[in-house]
């Protein structure tokens, strides 16, 4: 069975912070009412795992952490795949996969 002991608590609740900036803001689990397009979630992901990268740990609008806003799209894109309330408009490309192994020496 799938167990949450193997999340770190500390992910959990920097996460939780995040979902709760969001609720506030557009209403909890909104993403089941209202469908989502994956771009935009993806996107966004991006941007924050991006500005960590670069060295900023903090997101400056909302005083949360990037990674944890990452985790935060990443669960929301998750949940409304499973639920049916995401539109998918990813772009038809070639598999990154494949490229991946194309590309590794």
């Amino acid at each position: 069975k799938p167990s949450p002991a193997f999340i770190p608590p500390v992910a959990i609740l920097e996460e939780a912070v995040v979902m709760a900036l969001g609720a506030s803001k557009y209403g909890p689990f909104n993403w089941h009412e209202i469908p989502v397009d994956a771009a935009t979630y993806y996107s966004a992901a991006m941007r924050h795992i991006m500005s960590w990268f670069a060295g900023e740990n903090i997101d400056p609008e909302s005083g949360a952490s990037h990674l944890a806003h990452a985790r935060a799209c990443l669960g929301i894109l998750i949940d409304s795949q499973t639920g049916g309330s995401l539109i998918d408009n990813r772009p038809k490309t070639t598999s990154a996969s494949e490229t991946i192994k194309r590309l590794t020496k």
